[in-house]
């Protein structure tokens, strides 16, 4: 059974553009819409992620790398782990208790999971042959499963060691 090079060069290049300018229009208004790094800041320490200005700067600073790198295909197992890394703390921290659909009250975590198995599926695929990954002969050695276990340690471990030290979420109030 041969393999078709042109259409994993396709899926990798579309699902690197399309997550990867998703990821630069979330850090984008992270930035620079509503209440810009401020609001974003605000909002993270109503969630319990202390300090909330560090962890807007973090999360904006992660979507806006991680995005250009996906765009460019450089380094796009890593790029990819930033999207997982960010998107696991999103999942655990805002979504999670809502339910699975993201019309629910509170936004239900189907997007902020679709996300993560998108990146994952693409740190698999690799920045194939429309990267820069591919221009420097390093595609083959960062895809497979070497390029999903990257993705996934890498994002998982990332998030779940930003939780560990900083998620500090409210206690409820005993009735």
């Amino acid at each position: 059974m041969a393999v078709d090079v042109a259409g994993i060069d396709i899926a990798s290049f579309v699902l690197r553009v399309s997550l990867g300018g998703t990821l630069i229009a979330h850090g984008w208004n992270h930035a620079f819409g509503g209440g810009k790094i401020e609001g974003t800041a605000g909002w993270f320490e109503s969630m319990g992620l202390r300090p909330g200005r560090l962890h807007a700067l973090m999360a904006t600073g992660t979507e806006l790398g991680a995005g250009l790198l996906l765009l460019l295909g450089l380094l796009t197992p890593l790029a990819a782990a930033g999207a997982v890394g960010t998107m696991v703390v999103a999942f655990i921290t805002a979504h999670l208790r809502n339910g699975f659909f993201i019309f629910r009250p509170g936004q239900g975590y189907e997007y902020v999971l679709m996300i993560i198995l998108v990146a994952c599926a693409l740190g698999a695929l690799g920045g194939a042959g429309a990267s820069l990954d591919g221009a420097l002969g390093i595609s083959d050695d960062l895809s497979g499963w070497t390029g999903l276990t990257i993705t996934a340690l890498a994002g998982g471990l990332g998030a779940a060691l930003l939780l560990a030290a900083f998620w500090r979420p409210a206690r409820p109030e005993a009735s």
